[in-house]
């Protein structure tokens, strides 16, 4: 049987679609690793392949943090961090699976902070990776904090998209928007003037209900390509409890518009938004006994989507 990447091919975006070379729209559809530096294990064939076989996942997101403790920017291993990325790479093309690099902002807020450094590292990797057409580039995780306006943003990524297109000209890129990437309806008012982009949107089903939604539709109605490549069902927290009411909802507006989607996390930390549960220490070949409530919730979407 062939494997999604087999079937669809290098990506591009027309109008609100993620769509294959034949104009067919793809729906991506997976999962993010926790902080690559804090839990590296996942990073695996068995995993992936556990993800694409039982739970019918088409796609990994390898969240690299910037700013948190042994991030790329305070501290970690680069090299290390940088050697996870492209094993996660090599472990997707293998498997036919899709996959996200994601230089993950988050209490860095700006994303100009480290601009300097996310445009050497975009222009080495997209240079690395530029004929590997399974490879996306998400270039700020979760853009937020006082004064981080769309317009901060938009100037970040007017400095790094040219830097990818000049290694990878026909890589889809993902921009995160303000306010932790809800703002989608700001970038869709003013969008970027590049090919192939499409603008983060992030839930957590506890706290971001009708309000977010009611932005998300007003994004896609203006033309905005939207890519939900964060979300839980919990709170913003990460923890706290699990609103199916309002994840059915959102599973609701995902089908709806055929949106790509990417949960996070797949790790056993102890919080309800990890995916495996903390007294488990297998690193792939999950049974649902080894799954947290939205591990389980997750594997059940997954199958029945794909």
């Amino acid at each position: 049987m062939a494997t999604y990447f087999e079937q669809h091919g290098p990506l591009h975006v027309a109008g609100t679609k993620l769509v294959d070379a034949a104009g067919n729209p793809v729906q991506l559809r997976g999962v993010s690793t926790l902080g690559l530096a804090w839990y590296p294990e996942f990073v695996n064939e068995a995993a992936f392949r556990t993800l694409r076989d039982d739970w019918g996942a088409n796609a990994v997101r390898l969240a690299m943090y910037t700013q948190e403790e042994g991030g790329y920017m305070t501290g970690g291993d680069k090299a290390g961090l940088e050697a996870l990325i492209d094993k996660g790479v090599k472990l997707c093309a293998a498997l036919g699976m899709y996959v996200i690099i994601d230089w993950h902002i988050l209490s860095d807020g700006n994303p100009n902070l480290h601009a300097d450094a996310a445009e050497d590292f975009f222009r080495r990797l997209s240079a690395r990776y530029a004929d590997q057409p399974h490879v996306l580039y998400e270039i700020c995780n979760e853009p937020n904090g006082a004064g981080v306006t769309w317009l901060v943003v938009k100037d970040y990524a007017e400095r790094i998209i040219p830097v990818i297109r000049a290694n990878a000209p026909e890589a889809v890129v993902l921009c995160g928007t303000p306010n932790w990437s809800q703002d989608v309806d700001l970038a869709a008012a003013d969008p970027l003037d590049f090919g192939n982009v499409m603008y983060s949107l992030h839930f957590y089903a506890a706290t971001h209900k009708d309000g977010l939604r009611d932005k998300a539709e007003a994004a896609l109605k203006q033309g905005a390509p939207v890519f939900v490549d964060e979300f839980s069902i919990c709170d913003a927290s990460g923890d706290g409890v699990i609103d199916y009411e309002s994840a059915a909802a959102w599973h609701a507006l995902i089908r709806r518009h055929g949106l790509s989607y990417i949960a996070w996390s797949l790790s056993n930390r102890d919080e309800s938004a990890a995916l495996v549960r903390a007294d488990c220490d297998k690193t792939f070949g999950w049974a649902d006994a080894d799954l947290t409530e939205t591990g389980k919730w997750l594997k059940g979407i997954l199958q029945g989507d794909r």
